[in-house]
């Protein structure tokens, strides 16, 4: 439950609000690895702390986390250099269902930021294609200067991957496709009945690309979704992120569809 001092060891700018920190344990042990598709909770001293999943590779064994900054703390986090200290507890929550993932074709499906918390799970497919079936990175943000991570793209591509990548808008000069990124579902390779899906996004997004997911016949149980609402403490105490009888922390971020299905297509009043 105490933040760990790190000390940032190397940062990235990866758009013009968005951070990639890698950061270093000031002493041992340090945090655990976490496991795609969990989360740290990052603490800029004297700001507060906010629930950031890992961003990095995980054969890596290093600790990384991508942050935009969109309110007092995380704007804070993405303002610190090389050198400078946070406080990192965890890891916490519910990973990517790896072990499901084994034999069978993937659809990945991301938007916006949505792809730091998946890229970890892209990462682990892309290094072991084998023991899958074909792979589909589907990836959509708002305008081409806001696509995470582009550098990776290649690279997944020449493991084997099927990358497909478009914008809400474009100005001219770009060459890729235009529209929601749900458009692009129905042109990843996948066996409706012998596939895994990991959807990440903000929740809008979200609901289009699993109920397009459905239309093709992919069953609930096989929809995998990540949520980090309003989480706190990350243990289930406060009930900051109660979604019905779950705590997102703790049994979440990452759901199956099938658990919370009911709940997730209800409109928000």
């Amino acid at each position: 439950m105490l933040p760990v001092p790190h000390r940032v060891e190397a940062r990235r700018q990866e758009l013009e609000d968005a951070v990639t920190l890698e950061l270093r344990a000031e002493r041992e042990p340090g945090i655990a690895q976490c496991l795609p598709g969990q989360f740290n909770m990052l603490y800029a001293f004297g700001v507060g702390e906010i629930p950031i999943s890992a961003s990095g590779d995980p054969r890596a064994g290093k600790l990384v986390h991508t942050t935009r900054a969109v309110g007092r703390v995380s704007e804070a986090i993405c303002k610190l250099q090389v050198g400078a200290m946070l406080g990192v507890r965890g890891p916490f929550g519910t990973s990517w269902p790896l072990e499901a993932m084994r034999g069978k074709d993937v659809v990945i499906v991301a938007g916006g930021i949505g792809l730091a918390p998946l890229r970890p799970a892209i990462f682990h497919v892309v290094h072991a294609m084998k023991d899958h079936g074909r792979v589909s990175i589907v990836i959509g943000a708002r305008q081409p200067e806001h696509l995470l991570f582009t550098r990776d793209y290649d690279a997944w591509r020449e493991a084997g991957a099927k990358v497909l990548v478009t914008v809400d808008t474009a100005e001219r000069g770009w060459n890729g496709s235009v529209g929601v990124v749900t458009e692009l579902i129905p042109q990843a390779e996948f066996d409706a009945s012998n596939m895994v899906a990991l959807v990440c996004g903000p929740e809008i997004m979200m609901r289009f690309a699993v109920q397009k997911l459905q239309r093709a016949g992919v069953n609930a149980c096989d929809v995998f979704i990540t949520m980090e609402r309003n989480m706190k403490c990350a243990v289930g105490l406060c009930g900051h992120c109660q979604y019905g009888p779950d705590f997102v922390c703790k049994d979440g971020p990452v759901f199956p569809l099938s658990q919370v299905e009911e709940r997730f297509f209800v409109p928000e009043i």
